[in-house]
């Protein structure tokens, strides 16, 4: 694994894509106008709305050279071939929060995908570390800030 490999799932793909193109399409143009139009107010010496678009400029380009990095590297999970007999990559897992008999579901994505409101961990997360490699019926102790979160691994599937 190279330390440039981004691991994503076909969704994370589309995802990255559809927001580059968003970008390169339509935040640019929109951008353009609002610097031409901050422009037309003169001395951009004092001019907020000048400063504040060519800002946004700045992240906007920067954006765009992380998402086309990310791109270039970007190593897409198989999730058709995947061997469910244990927790990998792009897998969907269903745990049991042994102290208080919850049970939560989450997907096992690259850290570009990462989104906890989502149930999506990233598998280099203190659980998702945790997690690989584990099989149903594993104990999973995850050191956490409050203490040690034990789960019982109670499924494996494809996404």
């Amino acid at each position: 694994m190279s330390n440039d490999e981004v691991f994503l799932t076909k969704e994370g793909l589309a995802k990255i894509e559809d927001e580059l193109r968003e970008i390169k399409t339509v935040k640019r143009k929109e951008l353009a106008a609002r610097l031409k139009l901050a422009i037309s107010y003169g001395d951009l010496k004092e001019n907020s709305e000048y400063h504040s678009a060519k800002d946004d400029q700045s992240f906007m380009e920067t954006r765009v050279l992380i998402l086309e990095k990310m791109l270039k590297n970007a190593r897409v999970v198989d999730e058709k071939s995947m061997d469910i007999s244990v927790v990998s990559l792009g897998c969907v897992v269903t745990l049991n929060d042994v102290e208080y008999s919850e049970k939560i579901e989450y997907r096992i994505v690259g850290a570009a995908e990462a989104d906890v409101l989502d149930n999506k961990i990233s598998y280099e997360s203190p659980l998702g570390k945790e997690l690989i490699g584990k099989k149903v019926g594993d104990i999973i102790n995850v050191n956490a800030p409050m203490g040690i979160i034990k789960y019982e691994l109670l499924e494996i599937r494809a996404f």
